[in-house]
């Protein structure tokens, strides 16, 4: 702790001033065992020096109908507080938010069903607030590759139509949970940043979900970045604590320079029903299969200072930690949102 001890007085001016942008929380929702992810914790994001937080709404696990049910619900929880949120529906909000010192929330969907092969509901969705998509959960779909399946067929003919139109239509592509060859396919069709938002290196801790040094490469290619994760299965870390989640942003730091990395915390407070759901679903999270799995566990917002610190500690310049800890999210949305 004596190398976070020396610079966390720096570190908590950096997060006071810096833009901190956290890509990834999966909001409890509704009909869901609680995974006490309920609206309450947006300000413990806040309080933790978060300015921008994206909320994970639907996806692989929902239709057009369900989708847009949850867009409408978390809409309305979001703008009913005026005082200390802004629905963040493009860049220009997000930086009205942190001038009027308001947490800026955008949402995002994990996975492809919910556009039911629509190529249509790219605009719906981008007017009604979505600026994120992932292409597979886990699991193939009609996109692409899965991360967790044996074999990846790489993307399908659908699947490159939706690249392109994705990006044409300003909804920021996300890789992490898809597979390495449909990965890979992706990021070469991309002609716009594109990021592993969640995730963390393979070369660090092997597992079926982290990213391989091509991955990191070929994703600094497109001008986007790998936001670390702070989930303990990808970490290597069943304590999720703040030095693992600096070794991995050090790996992408090495690897690719620090314009290419963020934070995607992805926090689940309390991950117990989460661990049990994933065992119920061992053909999408195949850890599960293993009886000794200890279950998830979850890197908290309150680290960032302590995660600022180690940065510093470990001789990054204030520009770079203030790049990873949000400005380069700030410059791949302002590229791959623009509606072409």
């Amino acid at each position: 702790m004596s190398t976070i001890s020396s610079h966390i007085d720096e570190a908590q001016a950096i997060v006071r001033d810096a833009l901190v942008w956290d890509n990834v929380w999966p909001v409890d929702l509704k009909g869901l065992e609680s995974y006490d992810n309920g609206w309450d914790k947006l300000d413990r994001f806040a309080d933790a020096g978060v300015n921008v937080l994206g909320v994970t709404l639907a996806g692989d696990n929902h239709n057009i109908t369900e989708a847009i049910d949850l867009i409408a619900w978390a809409r309305a929880k979001i703008l009913a507080h005026p005082d200390k949120y802004i629905l963040a529906e493009s860049v220009n909000d997000i930086i009205n938010a942190e001038n009027e010192n308001k947490l800026a929330i955008y949402f995002q969907f994990e996975g492809m069903r919910c556009f039911e092969r629509n190529l249509d509901m790219i605009g719906a969705y981008r007017k009604l607030g979505i600026m994120q998509t992932i292409l597979a959960f886990n699991n193939s779909n009609s996109i692409g590759g899965g991360c967790a399946e044996e074999y990846d067929g790489g993307l399908t003919n659908l699947g490159r139509t939706f690249v392109d139109k994705l990006q044409a239509g300003g909804i920021f592509i996300d890789l992490s949970h898809v597979g390495r060859r449909t990965s890979l396919q992706a990021m070469e069709r991309a002609t716009k940043p594109t990021a592993f938002t969640h995730s963390t290196a393979d070369a660090i801790r092997p597992c079926f979900r982290n990213v391989t040094d091509e991955q990191i490469k070929a994703v600094a290619e497109t001008g986007g970045l790998v936001g670390v994760s702070g989930s303990s299965e990808y970490l290597g870390d069943q304590a999720c604590t703040s030095e693992t989640l600096f070794k991995h942003i050090d790996h992408t730091v090495q690897l690719v320079g620090p314009t290419h990395a963020g934070i995607g915390l992805d926090v689940v407070f309390n991950p117990a029903p989460l661990s049990a759901w994933a065992r119920t679903r061992p053909e999408e999270w195949p850890m599960t299969l293993d009886p000794n799995w200890p279950g998830f566990n979850y890197a908290k917002p309150e680290q960032i200072v302590d995660l600022t610190a180690l940065m510093l500690s470990a001789g990054y310049s204030t520009v770079d930690v203030k790049n990873i800890l949000g400005e380069n999210y700030i410059r791949v949305f302002k590229q791959a949102t623009e509606i072409n």
